[in-house]
């Protein structure tokens, strides 16, 4: 009796994984679809200055994270695409001591700018991925 208890058991913990996954399948599918006008571009934004190259994506920021465009603009940056990247403090060392990205990536609201180099640091053979068979970022207006 306890061998089929144990069976029985084993098919109900089968079962539910398999109902929730289920589920959790078609919540993931209803998922919101991505409108520009409330989360900003699509096109990711390359920067290519002083370094080449550093992505920036909208969609992580607004719709995955939750955060108003205000939350940014015109405070850290201002809305036109690359604007930040001209001025002469766009540097590394500002984002560590809390400007542009840093503000956020300070290691206690988002991961601190000095760490996960790689998230945001694409580089030339990631800018070249990026844009293959697509618009480069000079053609959608960001760079």
């Amino acid at each position: 009796m306890k061998r089929l208890d144990k069976n029985a058991v084993k098919i109900f913990t089968v079962l539910f994984c398999l109902v929730t996954l289920v589920l959790i399948g078609q919540v993931n599918g209803e998922e919101e679809a991505y409108d520009e006008d409330t989360y900003g571009p699509a096109t990711p934004i390359v920067w290519t200055k002083p370094v080449k190259a550093v992505v920036f994506t909208h969609k992580i920021h607004t719709m995955d994270a939750g955060l108003e465009c205000d939350s940014c603009h015109d405070g850290l940056f201002e809305m036109a695409a690359g604007t930040a990247q001209e001025n002469e403090d766009f540097t590394m060392d500002a984002l560590y001591n809390g400007k542009y990205c840093g503000a956020c990536h300070d290691g206690d609201t988002a991961f601190a700018s000095n760490t996960r180099c790689a998230t945001c640091h694409i580089g030339v053979r990631g800018m070249n991925k990026l844009n293959k068979g697509s618009k480069s970022s000079s053609e959608s207006g960001h760079q």
